[in-house]
């Protein structure tokens, strides 16, 4: 389970990062200062999902 969820969370702040390259993304930041509420779930998601696994993996052994 801990090694599902690491490389899920991995997968999603890949996600995140490719869809914060973007020019939409990039004009959006650069007007508002922020990125766009799916980026920035990409980005939560992953990150938790990522410390959630490798918790899971250092409890377990």
């Amino acid at each position: 389970m801990g090694i599902a969820l690491l490389v899920a969370g991995l997968i999603m702040l890949f996600f995140g990062w490719q869809s914060s390259q973007s020019v939409g993304e990039q004009l959006v930041e650069t007007v508002t200062g922020r990125y766009t509420d799916n980026t920035m779930w990409y980005f939560i998601g992953g990150a938790v999902a990522s410390v959630v696994g490798i918790c899971l993996l250092a409890i377990r052994k």
